[in-house]
């Protein structure tokens, strides 16, 4: 309101007809008081010489219109103020290029920047303000950022389109959003396809919008979309395959209809076809059928195929030259045709997973521990898995810590064998932790590694779920010390295998209903911990056996457990009737525990002693009238298994 120029009426005018030529900061400070008089005298002058009637101003006023003006006429821009022009005038470009390439044409209102023309609106963009902030009459289209910034623009456009074509599709604003943001490579497809559409006749009148509309139309994109999502894909996966197929959209259907045929699960079609990738998309249906039918022809069923394919999709990114090495490279091993398919059923990974590089020196490292072709080719077939496992990471500290425990190279190798399993498994998370366990409850670090070797599964079992409660079940059920815990899982370590609730309890049970006191079955067990792994079917006609045909003591059971580890039809009873037939009697111990020649020459010894026994007492019966004919061992065999099993006749009826 202070400010004055020279091209208009400055506001300390009231009321004037005709504007002053000229007007400097004297004449609007100058107030000419006017009386009477003076009225009187310019009445009579002409009213060409009439002068305008000024407003005084006060103290404020003046002061502001003088700061104003002096701002004006003398203040030169700092570095600062002249930076933030220069980007103010940037930012003003950008938005002025943004408004031209926008797909909608923004609200106007009175009062803003730029009103679109008539001309404008028609061509959609605006050219005025484009003319009007470039000087040269065209835009610097060699700037960099204006470059980027009109693609960025025109990419947005692209996709603002791409969301309303998916919802004339029917699909939800959500889901459309999201797809949109894992398709920029289509995005950028569709925006390159509309551009160069304008060089043909029939879309050069057209706009950028209708141009990528007609593009998006012609590709099918958004029935594919749909036909996607109805077999189960994921936007993201929906979003990478369209990326993936370079704009040939219609190889994506043909190859999901080829992967159901062989029995690919709906669920798992976005997966392989994501982790195939090109492997599948630029490859005909031939090919792919070839590659299905030499797997056949090895081993590998077609109703397997699609799980084969499920668990390891880089199977089909392989040529057929290539995938013919890697199965030659296990039939080289000595696997037949069943073996194989067998193998790739159970572990896809091993034929596909990894290089041909990483797959020859897993095997010539197991080579090491004395395994022959054969060997290692049964070894791989019945546990493929161990081709997954790194050389680095799991074998070579497995060894050196197997082999701080004792474990030499035969060692490893029957573990190998009976039990691959422990090669796969993690050594500082699974293995260190149950050998810790094992220290603790009082086994010696030499047979530890002993003990692993006689039976490796023992580091598959869990260690809460398995081993601790067969330990704990052990001490508190079936009256084994603690100082003799130790002693059980070394000698037994097959117990830690046993279920507890369907073998170990239902034994411990059984022996205690004959008789036997909890802290004798806990002895006895420390004695021979197989005890607990046989059936009450079997231990029962043993015992009968025992008790009512060699008429032995309870006591001769609990010296010697291992009675029920021999057979009753190959040994006991057999040496039983020769025992009977030569009139002789062996503990348990020395009747069952030793071999046939060991058993016949004790028997002769026995026979031996007994005739030179029985020929003794004849000479004497005649000087004393024979009345000792019952006083020998060998002759009062019967009288003595009488005597001996007359404490516990009582027990062994009830227990029978």
């Amino acid at each position: 309101m202070l400010a004055a120029t020279e091209q208009c009426f400055h506001p300390v005018f009231l009321h004037s007809s005709t504007k002053p030529a000229s007007l400097t900061l004297s004449t609007c400070f100058t107030c000419k008081p006017t009386t009477a008089s003076t009225n009187n005298e310019n009445t009579s002058s002409s009213i060409k010489d009439q002068q305008p009637l000024l407003r005084k101003h006060n103290a404020k006023s003046t002061s502001l219109l003088l700061r104003r003006l002096s701002h004006q006429t003398h203040k030169q821009p700092t570095p600062q103020e002249a930076e933030t022009q220069h980007q103010h005038q940037e930012s003003e470009k950008l938005r002025v290029l943004e408004l031209s390439l926008v797909s909608r044409t923004p609200p106007q209102f009175p009062g803003s920047i730029h009103l679109h023309t008539l001309h404008d609106k028609r061509q959609g963009s605006s050219s005025s303000a484009l003319r009007g902030l470039f000087p040269g009459g065209d835009p610097d289209f060699h700037n960099d950022e204006l470059l980027r910034r009109a693609l960025e623009i025109r990419r947005n456009v692209t996709a603002e389109i791409f969301v309303e074509a998916m919802r004339g599709g029917k699909f939800g604003i959500t889901y459309s959003t999201n797809l949109v943001s894992v398709l920029p490579a289509f995005i950028d497809h569709v925006m390159i396809e509309a551009a160069a559409m304008k060089g043909m006749p029939e879309f050069a009148h057209l706009s950028f919008n209708a141009r990528a509309k007609a593009v998006l139309q012609n590709s099918n994109v958004i029935p594919l979309i749909r036909w996607l999502k109805h077999n189960s894909l994921t936007y993201t996966q929906i979003g990478k395959l369209i990326c993936m197929s370079c704009g040939n959209l219609g190889v994506i259907r043909s190859s999901i209809e080829w992967l159901k045929k062989i029995y690919v699960k709906g669920e798992f079609l976005g997966f392989v076809m994501v982790k195939a990738g090109r492997g599948v998309l630029g490859r005909s249906i031939e090919e792919l059928e070839e590659i299905v039918a030499y797997l056949e022809s090895n081993g590998v069923r077609r109703v397997w195929m699609g799980f084969v394919v499920t668990r390891c999709p880089l199977v089909l990114s392989y040529s057929i030259d290539e995938l013919r090495s890697r199965v030659e490279f296990y039939m080289d091993m000595g696997m037949n045709e069943k073996d194989f398919g067998t193998m790739i059923f159970e572990y896809p990974k091993a034929l596909g997973a990894f290089t041909m590089e990483e797959m020859k020196s897993k095997v010539d490292y197991l080579k090491e521990f004395g395994l022959g072709d054969e060997d290692l080719g049964r070894l791989i077939a019945f546990k493929p898995h161990l081709m997954g496992c790194s050389i680095e990471e799991k074998w070579k500290p497995l060894v050196k810590y197997l082999y701080y425990f004792g474990v030499n190279r035969d060692g490893m190798r029957r573990m190998l064998t009976l039990k691959p399993m422990v090669f796969c498994l993690d050594l500082q998370t699974i293995i260190a932790p149950k050998v810790r366990f094992l220290q603790d409850i009082g086994i010696r670090k030499d047979a530890i590694g002993n003990m692993l070797v006689k039976f490796p599964p023992l580091l598959t079992y869990s260690l809460y779920k398995k081993i601790r409660p067969v330990v704990i079940f052990l001490m508190t059920k079936a009256g084994v010390s603690q100082r003799n815990i130790g002693k059980v899982i070394a000698l037994g370590p097959e117990l830690v295998g046993c279920n507890i609730t369907h073998k170990l309890d239902p034994n411990v049970k059984y022996f205690l209903s004959l008789g036997i006191h909890l802290r004798l079955l806990g002895e006895m067990i420390a004695d021979f911990p197989m005890l607990l792994r046989y059936n009450t079917d079997i231990l029962r006609p043993k015992y009968r056996y025992l008790r009512r045909t060699m008429v032995r003591p309870l006591k001769d059971l609990i010296e010697f457990p291992r009675y029920f580890s021999y057979s009753l039809e190959g040994r006991i009873i057999p040496r039983h009737k020769v025992l009977i037939e030569n009139r002789v009697n062996f503990k348990l111990r020395y009747m069952l525990a030793s071999t046939d020649e060991e058993f016949q020459q004790r028997v002769a010894v026995a026979v031996e002693r007994l005739r030179k026994f029985e020929s003794s007492n004849v000479n004497d019966s005649f000087a004393d009238s024979g009345s000792s004919d019952h006083s020998t061992e060998t002759t009062l065999v019967d009288d003595r298994r009488l005597e001996n099993t007359q404490p516990l006749e009582s027990l062994s009826t009830q227990s029978l």
